[in-house]
Order: structure tokens, then C-alpha cells, then sequence
């Protein structure tokens, strides 16, 4: 029988568990899901798991697939879950939290592991692969994520249906370690993090904020050219926006905040969205005003677990370059294809051209805003633009913003990872809530439809994304540093003075390596450093008014006159249109 990969991983992870059972049978539960690639699984073990425990691990994987157990299913009530988890503080919890509407409670049993579990899984452990899985790694985790619970150990597993797909993942994975953004960050001199003192918060260097800036400098332009209007909302914020908002209610433990002395509650600004509403409501708007295009490149803060930080991937403050686009209900077809039409010719410039969507629908929470016919209404909507316009996608039922459905954009690097970027989203809740209005053809109030857009999401997270899709091997406009000119000795120094003024002249940041080392050494240093092209000079060069090239990543050097380089630089380093 064939199984989908969700359901291999699964009972992957059920037989992990069992295996860490046989090996420390003190262990207590959490809970492991299948996730992209693989699966995990939460342990409370007096025992520190490490990597040279992950071999004996995999060992006693091996022995109990290769045992032909059944994973044996079967429904009890809470009273009899009670029972047979009572040594199981973790999954006594969840059994409380379930038996609020007295619901039958599915288990699963693999050997003498049981676990409390959906399903489904396979039949029987033979139909498992056993040489298609490795221990990728431990690390901490907070039960439920929540950092006021005790932190267990969660096991990472890579599993795949064969030998062969396990072998081409590990070895992008190998490729994926050597381009990790904390990595390149401290090669090129790029950023730096403190724990101690700032956790999640990047610590940006000159070349790093060059870069940053100059992704903020391309979407601005982008966005003007486009049509829209650029704003900026206080960081801070009264406490009762946010309760207006919904945000307070469904984020509020991620939420910086405090009391001043006058005894007002205040939250750091963990969104742009209410900044852009409160703007929009300032003067009367008319139809003829509409659609409107409100950007914001505002830095938000969100308390994010210690555990889940990671680089510039996952931080507590970062930029989002969002937009709000306020139209009514006859434009939000156009609109909406339009915006997602922009986003892939912005992901396109940075070489991203395999862009997939995904629909984001409800999900029942006590979060979720808005009552049932309007998002009927959204969803429709999201869902025949898509088809109309011949749009591929994919539905992700349950994942939609609390006030209204969402496309989001995936984009594929260049190691095959595919990650989640750019976000559109139809609300027609919070222009509700801000009671936002615009007057009619008919001379009558109008609630508008509001878009809520990202393009490259969080800045942080995109440009670590890009620097590990190339490598740190930068397009030549978003360089923080094009050209270093190294002279061959002391005697070229004074040329190498003079080429670096002539592209400082055009734009090109442009420097000298004027340190007293072998050009060789020079060249092996900055190349480490990913610099694009090294200029080498020497008292030939000066006499020629020439220089002899190094291009990051081209085995062959070339020799070009000073003023044609310089022309040649000045073109490269222009924003893409």
C-alpha cells in the first residue's frame, strides 16, 4: 500500500518515541507532529540527548521497524485517557483541554508506546522505510511554546520515502550550513547579534545597513512608480488601539508594553496595520480617491520565544514593508491580481522566478473576527480572482489572518528551500471596526475594502534568504561594497588612491586595501569576504591606466581601462526598474 509522506513521518515519530522509551525508560512525553521534510518530537528526559546519542537512536528506529509492529487504534473515553496516561503529565493536559466538549479521545499503540493522536498512520511498521531517515538535530522547546513552561527536548528527523531522496537532502542541507546567514554575517562584516543584551535584535554593521538600505531604496522606488503614498506611524501606541484593532486579543503575550506615570497602558508597535487605518481616517475621502495606496516601512516589535530565534530569520524587531490599499468592493478583483503581480516582479529581480500561492482560509477560533457571511464573501472573492485570472495556487484551510483570508507567496531559492515571503490579504473587518469610510457616486457613505500587503515580508528575514540563496554572492546593485582596489605593493598606492576616487565619483562605494600584506593574501581575504570584483594594480596597470579583475566566483581575470571599468560600474550598480 502507498502512504502519503505526512502519514510515513507520522508514524516515524511515534517510532522514535518508542525507541527513546527503550533507551531512557524515565522519558515523559509532549507531542510530535510531522513538519516539511521530516518530523519531531518533544521529550522530558533527565538525560541530555546529544549527537552522539543520535546513532544508537537511529539503531533501536531500525530494530523496531524491522520488527513488524502494528500501530492498533482505537477511541476512549476521557476517564479511560486518564487512566492509561496517568504517569503522562504532559498528555494528562491535553486531555484536559479535550474533555471540554466530552469528545472520544483517539489513541494509538506501536509495541509498548501509546500515544494520544489523530491519526492516520500506516498498518504496520514493516511499510516504513528504515534506512530513509537521520537525527538532524536537538534543541529546546517550551511546552506549548509558551516560555512559562518548562522546556523540553525536541529530536529533529529528516525523513524521506528513499535512500536516494534522504542522500540529495542531506546534501543540500550540507550546502544550506555553509551559507547560513549568521555565517556570512560575520564573514562579510555584515551584522552581529547580543543575547545578553538584545536578543532577536540585529546589531547592523556598515556593509549590513548598505544593504538594507538599499533593499528599502528599490521597493520605495518600486512603490512610487506605482502610485503609492508613503507614511510613518508612532513606534508606540495606547494600549486601546490595539483592543480596537483585535490585535491586542489574539497577540497581546507577544506584545511589548507597559504603564507610564499618567497610568496609560502602552504597546510597542507589534503592527503597521492600525498606524495606516488612523491615517487613512484623517479628511473625507471620495470614491474618486480610491484605490489608495498607503505604504509604511515600519519596524515592529514581537516577542518571540528564545528558542526560536535564529539569525535573521526569526528576530523580535524587524522591518516590514507593508502596505494598506483602500478600494471598494467593484475594484478588489483588479487590485488583487495586481498587487500579486507586483510582488513576482520584485521577487524577479532578486533571481526568485519559481513563485507558488497558497490561499489561506478560516479557521474556527476565539481570535477570529468578523461573522461567517463576510468571510463566505472573502473568500469567494480571493478564490475567483485566483481562478479568473488563471493564478495557480494551493488552499491552506485554517491559516487566514484573524480578520480576513490571505494569499501568501512562496518562493524557491537556489538549494531548493522554499520559503514564505510576500503576503496579500482582503479585510473587510478592521475598515469595520475604524468605522473608515469614503462618499459615493451617490453622494452616501461607503465602508471601503482594505488589502493588507507585504512584499518582501520582514527585511531582516529577506535579506537572509537572499544572502544564503547566493551565497553572499550579491547582484552588483545591492553590494555594499562593489570594488576593493588591491595594489600589488606600496608603489601603487597612489593609483589605486586615484581609481577609487573615480568610482566614488559615479556612486561605486568603492576602497583602497592599502594594508601592508601580499596581494595574494589580500585577494584569499577579501574573496572570503565575498567581495564581487578585486581590482589588482600594480605599476603596470598605472602606467596603462588599466586594472586586472577578479569577479567573485569566475575562475578567469580580465584586464580593463580605468575610465571604460568605471562607465561599466556606474551602470551596474543602478536600481533594476
Amino acid at each position: 500500500m502507498s502512504y502519503d509522506m505526512d502519514i510515513i513521518r507520522h508514524s516515524l515519530a511515534h517510532v522514535l518515541a518508542a525507541a527513546v522509551k527503550k533507551l531512557w525508560p524515565d522519558v515523559k512525553f509532549g507531542g510530535g507532529p510531522a513538519i516539511e521534510n521530516g518530523f519531531y518530537y518533544d521529550f522530558d528526559l533527565e538525560h541530555r540527548i546529544t549527537e552522539e546519542d543520535f546513532p544508537k537512536i537511529e539503531k533501536e528506529m531500525r530494530e523496531l521497524i524491522k520488527g513488524a509492529g502494528r500501530f492498533e487504534h482505537r477511541e476512549v473515553s476521557a476517564v479511560e485517557a486518564r487512566e492509561i496516561f496517568k504517569n503522562e503529565p504532559y498528555k494528562l493536559e491535553w486531555i484536559n483541554d479535550l474533555d471540554k466538549d466530552n469528545s472520544a479521545i483517539s489513541i494509538y499503540q506501536f509495541r509498548d508506546f501509546v500515544d494520544m493522536c489523530r491519526g492516520p498512520h500506516v498498518e504496520n511498521s514493516k511499510e516504513l522505510p528504515r534506512d530513509a531517515f537521520k537525527i538532524r538535530s536537538v534543541a529546546g522547546a517550551y511546552w506549548k511554546g509558551d516560555s512559562k513552561n518548562k522546556m523540553l527536548q525536541r529530536v529533529y528527523v529528516d525523513a524521506f520515502a528513499t535512500v536516494e531522496e534522504l542522500a540529495a537532502h542531506l546534501k543540500m542541507m550540507e550546502e544550506a550550513a555553509k551559507r547560513d546567514n549568521r555565517k556570512l554575517g560575520r564573514e562579510m562584516d555584515l551584522f552581529h547579534f547580543e543575547p545578553e543584551y538584545a536578543p532577536g535584535a540585529v546589531f547592523w554593521h556598515d556593509k549590513g545597513w548598505r544593504i538594507y538600505r538599499r533593499l528599502i531604496e528599490f521597493v520605495r522606488a518600486a512603490q512610487e512608480r506605482a502610485g503609492y503614498l508613503e507614511i510613518s506611524t508612532p513606534g508606540i501606541m495606547d494600549r486601546s488601539l490595539w483592543e480596537t484593532s483585535g490585535h491586542w486579543a489574539k497577540y497581546g503575550e507577544h506584545n511589548y508594553s507597559g504603564k507610564t506615570q499618567d497610568d496609560r497602558q502602552f504597546c510597542v508597535k507589534p503592527m503597521n496595520c492600525p498606524g495606516g487605518m488612523l491615517v487613512y481616517a484623517q479628511g473625507i475621502k471620495s470614491y474618486k480617491d480610491l484605490p489608495l495606496y498607503i505604504g509604511e516601512f515600519g519596524k515592529v516589535h514581537r516577542f518571540e520565544a528564545s528558542g526560536g530565534l535564529s539569525g535573521l530569520m526569526r528576530v523580535r524587531e524587524f522591518t516590514q514593508d507593508d502596505a494598506h490599499i483602500f478600494c471598494t468592493e467593484d475594484q478588489l478583483e483588479e487590485e488583487f491580481v495586481k498587487v500579486l503581480r507586483f510582488i513576482k516582479g520584485i521577487y524577479s529581480k532578486f533571481g526568485f522566478d519559481d513563485i507558488s500561492m497558497k490561499l489561506a482560509t478560516r479557521k474556527e477560533s476565539e481570535f477570529r473576527i468578523g461573522d461567517d457571511a463576510v468571510w463566505d464573501k472573502s473568500e469567494s472573492a480571493l478564490q475567483n480572482a485566483l481562478e479568473k485570472n488563471n493564478i495557480p495556487f494551493e488552499i491552506a484551510a485554517g491559516d487566514a489572518a484573524f480578520y480576513g483570508p490571505k494569499v501568501d507567496c512562496y518562493l524557491k531559492d537556489s538549494i531548493g528551500r522554499t520559503w514564505q515571503c510576500g503576503t496579500v490579504q482582503l479585510d473587510m473587518n478592521l475598515p469595520e471596526r475604524f468605522d473608515l469610510s469614503y462618499v459615493g457616486e451617490d453622494g452616501q457613505k461607503h465602508r471601503p475594502i482594505m488589502i493588507h500587503r507585504a512584499l518582501l515580508g520582514s527585511v531582516e528575514r529577506f535579506m537572509g534568504i537572499l544572502l544564503e540563496s547566493t551565497g553572499g554572492n550579491l547582484p552588483l546593485w545591492l553590494s555594499p561594497e562593489p570594488v576593493v582596489v588591491a595594489p600589488i605593493s606600496e608603489k601603487s598606492d597612489d593609483y589605486a588612491r586615484t581609481v577609487v576616487a573615480e568610482l566614488r565619483a559615479v556612486g561605486v562605494n568603492a576602497r583602497a586595501d592599502l594594508r601592508s600584506e601580499k596581494v595574494n593574501y589580500k585577494i584569499r581575504e577579501l574573496s572570503l569576504a565575498k567581495t564581487p570584483i578585486i581590482a589588482v594594480v600594480g605599476e603596470a596597470e598605472a602606467a596603462d591606466n588599466t586594472m586586472n579583475l577578479r569577479r567573485l566566483g569566475v575562475e578567469s581575470q580580465e584586464t580593463v581601462p580605468l575610465l571604460q571599468f568605471v562607465r561599466d560600474m556606474a551602470e551596474a550598480i543602478k536600481l533594476p526598474v
